[in-house]
């Protein structure tokens, strides 16, 4: 989607959050309940809208992935805007189903690009390693691990990971995309409750990232694999069989960052770059 709206449209932003736990993925999908294919449909229901809604979102999440910050944008023919616009959030509550919600519904500035302008994306992941296994209320948020995990060794692991690098050998390859991503955050916390949370920030990811920098860590935390360990397997650049991929359901997209009004389009342009690391140098 082009940052320029076109005369007499509106660009709207959507703040909202989803279970994905009966959902299979974001994505909208012919014969598969999305949360996009929810969306887009209640969108259409509740403005009476002759023609499909196109929604633009700041990260696609898989089957099973959790939000509760997701942002998402479509264009809106102005006098449609003019007449539902204050209505929108309300009449959503009411056609969605339980498990999405959308907590705020605004004309966004200009520049805005829900998926480019974002400048970064925060996920949390959480495991639980009671030896009794995972609280049945949190079953759907929280992956079980059957080892006591050491959360001092994972912090120690996860210092060699941040910073901006080709994490080739954390990702599933895309044809014709880079897998160079800048990590600002990886750390891990265990809260009162006993549950290990992981908090994972990058300007972007690329597919299974974050399940598989926490499939690493896990290893390192249960005592399979030295604290060296990830950050080899990071620098060897090729796609690991020893990674573990975690399963979807412990991962949550907490929040998207977005810088000022006023770089909202500089930062747009700069996102659609391909982007390369710096040359070593020889000798």
């Amino acid at each position: 989607m082009s940052d320029e709206v076109e005369p007499g449209h509106v660009r709207v932003r959507l703040d909202l959050s989803y279970d994905g736990t009966d959902f299979s993925g974001w994505a909208k999908q012919r014969t598969l309940r999305t949360v996009q294919g929810e969306l887009e449909s209640a969108l259409r229901t509740v403005m009476r809208l002759p023609y499909p809604v196109e929604l633009t979102v700041a990260g696609r999440t898989d089957a099973g992935v959790h939000a509760r910050g997701q942002v998402a944008q479509f264009d809106l023919d102005g006098e449609v805007w003019a007449e539902h616009g204050d209505k929108l959030q309300r009449r959503l509550a009411g056609k969605l189903p339980r498990d999405v919600r959308v907590w705020k519904v605004a004309e966004a500035p200009a520049g805005f690009n829900a998926r480019f302008s974002a400048v970064w994306r925060r996920y949390a992941y959480r495991v639980g390693d009671h030896q009794g296994g995972v609280d049945p209320l949190l079953r759907n948020h929280v992956l079980w691990h059957p080892w006591p995990l050491d959360v001092a060794a994972m912090n120690e692991a996860a210092v060699e990971l941040l910073g901006e690098h080709d994490f080739a050998a954390y990702c599933r390859k895309r044809e014709g995309a880079t897998t160079i991503r800048t990590l600002q955050q990886l750390s891990w916390e265990r809260g009162e409750d006993g549950i290990v949370t992981a908090t994972v920030r990058a300007d972007a990811f690329c597919h299974n990232m974050v399940r598989s920098l926490v499939g690493a860590l896990l290893h390192v935390g249960d005592g399979h694999r030295t604290t060296d360990w990830p950050g080899k397997v990071l620098r060897a650049a090729v796609r690991d069989s020893s990674v573990h991929v975690v399963k979807p359901h412990g991962l949550t997209l907490e929040e998207v960052g977005y810088p000022a009004d006023e770089l909202l389009a500089a930062r747009s342009k700069e996102a659609r770059n391909v982007r390369t690391l710096p040359a070593s140098g020889c000798c």
